[in-house]
């Protein structure tokens, strides 16, 4: 059995602590599997994820419905329906409030997803929290783990980053940047599933987003590559952490080219104790 139950003790952010005082045997993935149905849910903050003056309404609403989505990608998962609530600020004009919402609805129907309810109520900022509904036959866990077995990623980290600070510098970041639209790797997940054996995306940086991986398992991992800190901790990149056996690398490698995307190993899973020195984004 591969799944290492043993835990690493570490310092934990007011996130995970909130995580442990809630119980469920469904809380630890992207989203929670509950039979055939996978149920996930983000929100997405004025003044914490984005300013207003950085996104056009059309962005604001199409980045809030792909980062949700994004987590039922990432477990091989359908989305079937979403949820949307949204605290809109009382001065936001009509004509911004119909762009955002056609944003939405465009973003989920890409991807085969209904907009069914939610709520609104209005605020001093633009937030949105949406729940969305998947269902997947064979949904990819972060639990699973093997020591020996080859942790990877899809695309190139450290764009979200870099525009993300050109932004707060007061400068600007181009329309096409992965900070207002990132891509979400379905075609490789669901061509790749078979052979991986766990897998999360990537919001809170490799870094961060490593370690949870590793968490999940009990297990660390021995770099087989360095990875720099502006690639990292690199935030909202929403590309794939994948975890595979070294016998199947280079089929995994050929389906990440056949979807058009690079695939980097940085590390081999060991029975150490590991972690990359991270820290939330949510509270920092």
């Amino acid at each position: 059995m591969c799944y290492n139950q043993r835990k690493t003790e570490r310092l934990m952010d007011k996130e995970a602590f909130l995580i442990s005082r809630l119980d469920s045997k469904y809380i630890g993935d992207d989203g929670a599997v509950i039979g055939e149905w996978v149920y996930s849910a983000d929100a997405f903050c004025e003044g914490t994820h984005f300013l207003r003056e950085w996104m056009s309404p059309r962005q604001i609403g199409r980045k809030a419905m792909l980062v949700n989505l994004s987590d039922a990608v990432a477990m091989n998962a359908d989305p079937h329906y979403a949820l949307v609530t949204l605290s809109i600020p009382r001065d936001m004009p009509e004509a911004e409030i119909a762009e955002l919402a056609q944003s939405l609805q465009e973003a989920a129907a890409e991807y085969g997803c209904e907009i069914v309810g939610g709520d609104t109520v209005g605020g001093e900022r633009l937030h949105l929290s949406i729940t969305i509904v998947s269902r997947s036959e064979a949904p990819l866990l972060r639990r699973g783990l093997c020591v020996g077995d080859l942790l990877a990623y899809t695309g190139e980290l450290g764009g979200a980053r870099r525009d993300l600070e050109a932004l707060l510098s007061g400068g600007e970041a181009s329309a096409h940047s992965r900070f207002f639209e990132p891509v979400l790797r379905r075609v490789f997940v669901r061509e790749a599933r078979p052979w991986l054996r766990a897998g999360m995306d990537i919001s809170d940086g490799l870094y961060c987003d490593t370690n949870k991986l590793l968490d999940a398992n009990g297990l660390g991992m021995e770099a087989v590559q360095e990875i720099p800190p502006e690639i990292g901790q690199s935030g909202e990149e929403y590309e794939m952490l994948v975890a595979f056996a070294p016998g199947d690398r280079q089929r995994i490698e050929a389906l990440a080219q056949k979807a058009g995307t690079s695939l980097t190993v940085f590390g081999r899973v060991a029975d150490n104790g590991f972690r990359y020195p991270c820290h939330s984004h949510h509270f920092s």
